[in-house]
């Protein structure tokens, strides 16, 4: 269950990191036109979920935990799916890596039962992508398709459905499915909104897409 302290750090976790050219996602290499092959055949690309917000906190966390494991043969890459965006701060541009998939992470590793408690086990993660105690490995292809996605961003069907400051939506899909809240910002350019949710009590923002939402009936 998701901790009351965890939210409100989140807040501050959202904001996305200023963009550099030597920090520009998850393991350390953005990749351009394919996904680099595995160093280790045994290797497979599995969905970790995290508490939305603390996806780069999680990254760190598994990191240490493989130098403190001695897991350097066991897990690769650590991938953060993330896009470039320019923001204006007081008149100036700035570029920006935004988390597009809040809550999840990227990670390629030989997974055993023990590996798995070991993830399972990390701060702030609260599964992985599958059924029950078994992760569902991702192909090459789905890795792509998601790292990649930044390339294809023009292409992406505009949504036909009009949302309104002030209206209620549920969410259907993510670490946030079946909540409801009330929508804070709507973004038609990026086909986004900005969602407050009561976690605990607390109203916390949720940056999601307009597909991943559907409307509450009054």
């Amino acid at each position: 269950m998701m901790h009351e302290e965890g939210i409100t750090m989140a807040a501050e976790e959202q904001n996305p990191e200023q963009h550099t050219p030597d920090a520009l996602n998850a393991g350390g290499e953005q990749p351009t036109e394919q996904l680099a092959p595995p160093v280790n055949e045994n290797f497979k690309w599995y969905i970790i979920h995290a508490y939305s917000g603390f996806e780069r906190k999680v990254r760190e966390s598994l990191e240490s935990r493989i130098s403190a494991f001695g897991l350097q043969n066991r897990i690769g890459r650590i991938m953060i799916p993330t896009e470039p965006v320019t923001e204006l701060r007081n008149g100036k541009k700035y570029t920006i890596e935004r988390v597009f998939l809040p809550g999840y992470v990227l990670v390629e590793m030989d997974l055993d039962n023990d590996l798995w408690h070991v993830i399972k086990n990390t701060p702030r993660v609260t599964g992985f992508l599958g059924t029950g105690d078994n992760p569902v490995a991702l192909s090459e292809q789905e890795v792509s398709s998601i790292l990649f996605r930044t390339d294809s961003g023009t292409n992406k069907p505009t949504m036909k459905v009009k949302f309104d400051k002030g209206e209620q939506v549920r969410i259907n899909e993510g670490p946030f499915a079946n909540f409801t809240g009330t929508v804070d910002d709507v973004n038609e350019d990026r086909q986004t909104l900005k969602v407050m949710v009561s976690i605990f009590g607390r109203s916390t923002p949720v940056e999601i897409e307009f597909s991943k939402v559907d409307k509450v009936e009054a």
